[in-house]
């Protein structure tokens, strides 16, 4: 992806890619957090805190802004409420407790799991903290294995220099300010290092059991795909979803959603013919069954 090949080239502060990466991250700033400021005040940013930081969402959000252009452009209608009953019983009948594909043992794990899966595959942070977790399972084990420890642990992972120094100051700040325990709030969770929105909403959701919505960017398809509830940024579609899924269903969705855009409504080719709520989709444009 283009934004991340900017940030993995890491140009230099005064060059003209440098300052287009700067409002690049301040816009997925904004779609994402509103005011939230990232990386000290707004008019100097501090372009390598503001990377980092930025790094549990950047990727998404520039993704869902491209993909928001070419959704409005053949809008689906929306979903009536009799629509969205159907859509959720039907995926909690086929799965009734959705479970996330980041491997975790506490929220702790999951916490830095989530973190690491920045601009990476749940695979590729499954393979690379099969041997962390077992040896650094607190954040007082994570801080004594240093820096260097951690990145050598995670060096098969995209990013792997920022995400390990955000790992072990978010150790750091665990173990100073919460007691060693991940806090179960919103707002002190995105104020430790590389946690956005999505981030805190996928901890709260899985290690505490709350109704939130994590929109990445299967997730953002699938509801402006399929007339669920649209949305031109992740946060948009989040609160449109708060809003529009029936409470029983609310603490399941997102991974409901994601799973479902992940294997059946894919980008490029949906998998419209294998779909249990193909009929309750406004997507305009299924994929025609084999013997259409």
């Amino acid at each position: 992806m283009r934004i991340q090949n900017e940030i993995q080239h890491r140009p230099t502060v005064g060059s003209g890619r440098a300052r287009i990466l700067r409002s690049r991250i301040l816009w997925c700033d904004h779609a994402l957090h509103g005011a939230q400021n990232i990386g000290g005040d707004r008019r100097h940013v501090n372009r390598p805190e503001a990377e980092t930081r930025a790094g549990s969402w950047l990727g998404d959000a520039g993704d869902c802004r491209t993909l928001a252009g070419r959704l409005n452009r053949g809008m689906a209608r929306a979903m009536t409420k009799a629509q969205i009953e159907t859509f959720f019983a039907t995926l909690q009948a086929e799965n009734p407790e959705p479970q996330g594909e980041l491997d975790w043992v506490n929220p702790f794990t999951l916490l830095v799991a989530v973190v690491l899966s920045a601009q990476a595959t749940d695979v590729g942070v499954n393979k690379a903290t099969k041997n962390l977790f077992p040896i650094a399972d607190t954040p007082e084990k994570m801080l004594a294995l240093g820096e260097a420890g951690v990145k050598d642990h995670i060096k098969t992972i995209g990013l792997f220099n920022s995400k390990a120094k955000n790992v072990i100051q978010l150790c750091r700040d665990l173990i100073e300010h919460h007691g060693g325990e991940v806090p179960r709030d919103r707002e002190a969770l995105e104020a430790l290092p590389g946690v956005g929105r999505k981030t805190a909403n996928v901890v709260l959701n899985i290690a505490f059991g709350e109704p939130t919505i994590a929109v990445d960017t299967h997730l953002f398809r699938v509801a402006n795909r399929t007339g669920l509830a649209a949305g031109r940024t992740p946060l948009a579609v989040e609160k449109a979803l708060l809003k529009k899924v029936p409470p029983a269903y609310l603490r399941h969705a997102h991974h409901w959603l994601i799973l479902h855009g992940r294997y059946i409504c894919k980008a490029r080719k949906p998998r419209c013919p294998d779909c249990t709520v193909r009929s309750v989709c406004n997507f305009k444009d299924k994929t025609p069954t084999p013997d259409a």
